[in-house]
């Protein structure tokens, strides 16, 4: 069955004032979910919870693999990966940058190389492997954050407005990536946008963001 997760009656408040009021759904089955909304109404704090790096005050957070709860410690981080709107890169090459996620799992040798080989491949930046990643352009970067996360295999993984601020042609792109790891079918991808077109494109499934809320368009 796969990782899952379980989101129930998660609230968020930030200096007095409800972000996230009781948003609940669960993530239970590969495919592409796409969280939409407006530009400040809590999607992106949504993903940073759901992905362990922020806490909330009230609800569950619970990740379920093969229906045996997780414990939410650095082996579920592992099996989870966000890329943010904006990435930060190492001053190193595009090579390096992606290696780095398997380099602090301890992995090294050939596989590694494959691994990285591969990740560059599928985000079309293979051709610039050997070349300094300060040098690429913004949308490049963002295919390089899409690459570093994809190479440790997450099975869910979660992209934050993953085509914001970047040209046509690297809107394409990304897109087109995103359609062919559900064509792989090897994880659960969740993605917030705003891009009305973009989600019908993408998604499996559309969720809105709504007063603080998810609506499930399909139910």
């Amino acid at each position: 069955m796969g990782l899952r997760l379980t989101v129930s009656d998660i609230w968020k408040t930030y200096n007095g004032d409800a972000v996230l009021k009781g948003c609940s759904f669960p993530f239970d089955s590969s495919g592409i979910y796409v969280l939409m909304g407006p530009n400040g109404c809590g999607k992106s704090t949504f993903l940073r919870i759901c992905c362990l790096l922020e806490e909330y005050d009230k609800g569950e957070i619970n990740y379920f693999l093969d229906n045996n709860m997780l414990e939410k410690d650095i082996g579920l981080r592992r099996r989870i990966s966000l890329v943010l709107p904006k990435i930060g890169v190492f001053n190193t090459t595009v090579y390096k940058n992606v290696e780095y996620g398997l380099k602090i799992r301890g992995m090294t040798g050939k596989e590694t190389e494959e691994k990285v080989d591969r990740a560059l491949d599928f985000v079309g930046l293979y051709h610039k492997k050997k070349h300094n990643a300060l040098t690429l352009s913004s949308g490049e970067i963002q295919r390089l954050g899409i690459a570093r996360a994809f190479v440790i295999e997450p099975e869910m993984l979660f992209l934050d407005e993953p085509t914001a601020s970047i040209d046509q042609k690297n809107t394409e792109i990304i897109e087109d990536i995103i359609l062919k790891m559900k064509r792989e079918g090897r994880s659960i991808v969740v993605i917030t946008t705003h891009d009305k077109s973009q989600a019908e494109k993408l998604a499996d499934r559309i969720l809105i963001m709504k007063n603080g809320s998810i609506i499930d368009t399909n139910s």
